[in-house]
This record gives C-alpha cells, structure tokens and sequence, in this order.
C-alpha cells in the first residue's frame, strides 16, 4: 500500500515488539511512512481514518474480544471509511470439524514446504486459532458497527471481508 500510493501515511499496531521490528525491517524505506505503536487499538490514536486494516489478527481473538476490537476500530474510522480484515475463517461441519485444517494442509504440503507435520499444526490451529465460520464473522462484522459487508477474498482457510462505517 505504501509503495502503491506515495501520499498516504500509516499507523501500525501490534502487541508484539519483534513483530514491529519486522515490520520495519520489510517496509525499508517505506517505514518513514508509518507511525508504529507498540499495543492493541486500544493504545491507537483516536483517528479519524480514512480507512483500516486486520491483516491475519482477528484469527486469534475470541468472539468477545474480536468484537470489541473491531468496534474499537469503527469508532476510530471517518464516516464512509472501508475496513478489511483477512484472517482464518471457515465451516465447521460436525461430522469432521478438521477438514477444512486438513485441505490447507494439503496445499501446503503439495507448495513444498519441508518439514511440515500436518497433524501438529492441525492440533496448534485447533488449540490456538479460535477462528469462526464464514457467516459468524460476517455478522461479527455487522454487530461491530459496518456496512456493505462484501467478502473479497477466499482461499483455503482464509477469507476476506471489506466493510464500511456508515
């Protein structure tokens, strides 16, 4: 997004130092463009902004706390403003609740990648990941405070939705 438009400026959150210090690190020269703050929303600035992103957090929320971090996140938006968020959400059939785990394993392992145990990171997605269905996080998003839901994005496990503050 920097790269892709030289006039806009960011603020960046996140929990977790090193991951800041990623960030920096993958950005280069485009970090001078970001203010980052090291916390949750909570410890953002007030905004408004004209837009906002979740890009593979809300995945690892609760529902209450997703919720509330979302809201948090609409309040601080401009009227009109679009939020994205992408993160793991899929069905949750009750004759196999894994499935859709096992299938984004599957493409993993036929990607390449070298030593993967697939019932490992099946039981750490499981135990870790309190990811929702597609249609929950919909209406999480609703609940939150956004209109003009769309989903965007679709692969595996992963989905994406684009909403807008009314």
């Amino acid at each position: 997004m920097a790269e892709g438009h030289p006039g806009w400026r960011f603020d960046g959150i996140d929990p977790s130092a090193e991951m800041i210090r990623q960030a920096e690190i993958v950005l280069g020269p485009q970090a001078a463009k970001v203010r980052f703050h090291l916390g949750t929303v909570e410890d953002a600035p007030a905004g408004p902004y004209d837009g906002a992103t979740s890009l593979l957090v809300l995945h690892f929320l609760g529902r209450d706390e997703r919720l509330r971090t979302v809201r948090d996140v609409v309040k601080r938006l401009k009227p009109g403003a679009p939020f994205v968020a992408v993160h793991h959400s899929f069905p949750k059939p009750d004759a196999n609740p894994d499935r859709w785990l096992r299938r984004n394993a599957a493409f993993l392992t036929g990607s390449g990648i070298p030593g993967l145990r697939i019932d490992e990171m099946i039981a750490a997605m499981q135990d870790r990941l309190p990811a929702l269905a597609p249609e929950e996080d919909e209406a999480l998003l609703r609940e939150a405070g956004l209109a003009d839901i769309e989903l965007f994005y679709a692969a595996l496990t992963f989905k994406g939705w684009i909403g807008y503050k009314p």
